[in-house]
């Protein structure tokens, strides 16, 4: 009974006898030490231990036995050749090297010189035939119904990859023998240079055009970097010239211009600075990132940018805070009505009247007296930029009793129900009616010191039927139900009539 081992060659477990080992032992010595001066002589011994454990796998397959035995070994080492027969090759290169070619084809994928998976150069190798004849060939076919595509794909499922040298090597039909794996490999490593010599002028055209790309993405990085410094400094100090220009409304009381009488007096400074804060800090941050790209300074401070960080966490906070305070402001909702009964004519005209109030303290404060302004009127700017909404909208209906009449409807905002109806109740609206004139003002007024709470003023406007009314051109800022600029009569003037079914244009 011999001695058995089991050994891992070519990544395989094989069960081989003790002598068969020692002489596969030495073989494989014998083969590292002549390779042993090439640069990849590992690469080489490998391949040839991959075909020699493949070579153990038939034999064991093929006479259904579990030990590879001396006999094996030696016919193995007869099949692969010595390393003296291959030495002796050089003496007669030319008639070995021909007998290398003369090895058993096996068809596969030639993936290292494939344009998609390699199909037709494995066809290639295998007919003795140009790559190129092929692909023109499964060109030629995708106009007969895309047939070719069909046949290309399932000969890529089919056929499989040459993945070994030794793959490789029974797709050229060379012999898979010792000087058949050095051949091989030579082979390679020349085409391989040739590959990169051919492609050597594309390698520098690609790494060129690398290198402009590069130049030009940061050029194009700077020219954003230059803009972004630009426009956030402006944005800057507009921030600093609008909070200037806020803390200069002090003098003339901010809580008569809108947006700023939503808030309240007690914390209207507070919520300013923390919205200034909140913008300024991130502008301020993106500014000096721009620096740093443009001109490759050094990054920014850790202290400062904690601080920053700190600051403008705190100014959202304190915003976010205010916001808040601001919208409860707005949770109740209160209204009140009074009706108006107006003197009855069968027709009226309604005009809209810019006349500015003005209260006790108003006149005081504007030095407003009889003397100074007799027969003149101070009127209102229509569209200023800083004006309370209009919030005033006329709807005319007609009146079921006969009787002309006008229904004020006047609604706000509060935290609370009664402070909701406050608001409402400070609401100053003008009207007035000379004979069968209507002026209609086109504002609410608030009394001072009112914060803006969504105040509104709704109109109704009732007249019997058959009423004639001549409206003004810019009664359409507060016309609601009414097409203003389709009803024109020969004279400009706009003039409609109640009817049973309401207002109908009529030529005046």
């Amino acid at each position: 009974m011999k001695k058995t081992l089991n050994i891992n060659i070519g990544n395989s477990i094989i069960l081989i006898e003790e002598d068969a080992y020692e002489m596969l032992t030495a073989y494989l010595n014998e083969i590292k030490f002549h390779f042993s001066k090439n640069a990849d002589h590992f690469e080489i011994v490998t391949d040839i231990e991959n075909r020699i454990a493949e070579m153990f796998r038939e034999i064991l397959a093929q006479q259904q036995k579990q030990v590879i035995g001396i006999e094996d070994v030696q016919a193995v080492i007869a099949q692969m050749g010595s390393v003296k027969d291959f030495e002796s090759a050089d003496e007669a290169e030319n008639t070995e090297y021909e007998e290398t070619l003369g090895g058993v084809k096996k068809l596969y994928r030639d993936t290292d010189n494939a344009y998609i998976a390699g199909v037709c150069s494995g066809l290639g190798h295998y007919a003795n035939l140009d790559a190129k004849w092929f692909r023109l060939l499964f060109l030629v076919s995708l106009f007969f119904a895309g047939s070719g595509i069909v046949a290309y794909l399932i000969m890529w499922i089919l056929i499989p990859r040459a993945v070994t040298r030794s793959q490789r090597m029974y797709m050229k039909g060379q012999a898979v023998t010792l000087h058949g794996f050095i051949r091989n490999f030579e082979e390679e490593l020349a085409s391989n240079q040739l590959i990169n010599r051919s492609r050597g002028f594309f390698v520098e055209l690609a790494e060129a055009s690398g290198r402009i790309i590069k130049t030009l993405g940061k050029t194009f990085f700077k020219i954003i970097a230059a803009f972004i410094i630009i426009f956030g400094t402006c944005f800057f100090l507009g921030l600093l010239v609008a909070l200037a220009v806020f803390f200069g409304f002090w003098d003339a009381n901010p809580s008569d211009y809108f947006p700023l009488n939503i808030v309240n007096d007690a914390y209207l400074s507070s919520m300013v600075i923390a919205f200034f804060v909140t913008l300024a800090v991130p502008v301020i941050a993106l500014v000096l990132f721009a620096i740093r790209v443009a001109f490759n300074t050094r990054s920014i401070n850790r202290t400062v940018s904690f601080a920053l960080l700190v600051v403008w966490l705190g100014g959202i906070m304190v915003s976010i805070f205010y916001v808040t305070k601001v919208f409860s402001e707005f949770k109740e909702e209160a209204e009140f009505t009074q009706v108006k009964e107006l003197k009855t004519f069968d027709a009226y005209t309604l005009t809209l009247d810019r006349s500015r109030f003005f209260s006790k303290e108003d006149s005081i404060k504007y030095q407003i007296n009889s003397d100074k302004y007799r027969g003149k009127v101070i009127l209102n700017d229509v569209d200023g930029p800083f004006n309370i909404p209009r919030n005033v909208r006329l709807n005319i209906e007609k009146s079921e009793n006969g009787v002309a009449t006008l229904t004020q409807n006047s609604s706000s905002h509060g935290k609370t129900f009664e402070t909701a109806l406050s608001h409402a109740q400070n609401i100053h609206y003008d009207f007035t009616q000379q004979d069968s004139l209507l002026n209609f003002s086109p504002f609410l007024q608030l009394n001072r010191n009112t914060n803006w709470r969504d105040q509104e003023v709704e109109l109704t406007l009732k007249v019997p039927v058959g009423v004639k009314l001549f409206l003004d051109r810019e009664m359409d800022r507060i016309s609601n139900n009414i097409d203003y600029w389709s009803c024109e009569g020969s004279d400009g003037r706009r003039a409609w009539i109640m009817t049973e079914q309401g207002l109908k244009c009529v030529a005046p």
